[in-house]
């Protein structure tokens, strides 16, 4: 500050007048910060940090999401995988991260759903994050090795029935979607089945197909190929509609157990702090993106299913789905590995 503008605040200050005026101009510098920020952001290259290792559908749309805020922003959007203790390693360093806006979290359900899996969460994402916009949905395919011999849900919980605790299936380690599909289908059938957990999906379709496993709710791109080269059986799709890159599987709630529905989604969280006009900055772009016909095509046809939402709508959802995945995680007694 210079000599002669602290020389005129200070004469400012005398009067009450003086003192109103100087409130009212330092009111509308502070309010035209942010927008002149907006104004000027970007200016350097931004991170997407992927919780996870590269490949996947989290991995694929953050590169995606990358691709055209790269072209939307004029600069570099890079990702950066930083795979670990399910998800915790990668979102906690984007909580501590600055909240200037050029370090983003491509997070998933899992973000829900550790406050009850881990007692000492390095962050907490109510206050450590904030929510973008939802960017995809993957729904997850009930499959079956194919010597089970049911072809639809109606018939699996009547086979699991006939036979408890006989039934096994698989997930990619404990408190994941496919993991939470598996428990939400007991407690709603009301069957008992046995959970084996593996660290990751790949070994534990390898199983399926060898028929160490009998069944699983994987990933629906992960595990369609194989639907379609005859080496598992697919029954039923967790979302609430039916997924329009595979419409020939009906959801498990209309094919008997209504109500049923586990939709693994992914979305973009910055630091809590990031000035709004750079969140809305964001959002509006990556929103504008999932609009593009040839975008949509495109994730449709691996099984995704594009999302784009206000920030607020976002937040609200995140906070259903802890509310509704906690609860069922207290409820199985489910623990992290």
């Amino acid at each position: 500050m210079s000599s002669r503008i602290a020389h005129l605040m200070s004469r400012a200050k005398r009067t009450p007048i003086g003192r109103v005026a100087l409130a009212l101009a330092l009111s509308a510098l502070v309010s035209a910060a942010p927008a002149a920020l907006a104004q000027s952001y970007p200016v350097k290259p931004i991170k997407i940090i992927v919780p996870f290792a590269p490949g996947g559908a989290t991995d694929y749309l953050a590169r995606v999401v990358a691709d055209n805020l790269t072209t939307s922003l004029g600069q570099s959007v890079i990702v950066d995988n930083k795979p670990g203790a399910a998800i915790n390693l990668g979102s906690d360093f984007v909580a501590k991260s600055a909240p200037d806006g050029y370090t983003m979290l491509m997070a998933t359900l899992a973000i829900a759903v550790n406050p009850a899996l881990f007692t000492n969460m390095p962050y907490n994402w109510e206050k450590d994050l904030k929510p973008v916009t939802m960017v995809g949905f993957v729904p997850n395919l009930l499959v079956v090795n194919p010597s089970l011999p049911v072809k639809t849900v109606r018939e699996l919980i009547a086979y699991a029935k006939a036979n408890p605790g006989k039934l096994n299936f698989g997930s990619a380690g404990n408190g994941g979607a496919v993991h939470l599909s598996g428990e939400l289908f007991k407690i709603m059938a009301k069957v008992d089945m046995q959970h084996v957990p593996y660290k990751g999906s790949a070994p534990a379709v390898t199983d399926l197909i060898g028929g160490q496993l009998a069944l699983m709710f994987d990933n629906l791109p992960s595990v369609y190929p194989h639907v379609q080269a005859g080496k598992l059986r697919g029954i039923a799709v967790t979302s609430a509609a039916r997924s329009a890159a595979a419409p020939e599987f009906p959801t498990i709630a209309e094919s008997g157990l209504p109500g049923y529905e586990v939709l693994p989604w992914n979305g973009i969280f910055v630091p809590a702090g990031t000035p709004e006009p750079i969140v809305t900055t964001l959002n509006e772009a990556i929103v504008k993106a999932l609009k593009q016909p040839a975008l949509k095509a495109n994730l449709l046809s691996k099984g995704i299913e594009p999302g784009g939402n206000t920030p607020e709508e976002f937040n609200t959802f995140v906070k259903s789905e802890a509310r509704k995945w906690q609860g069922l995680v207290k409820q199985a007694g489910i623990q992290a590995m």
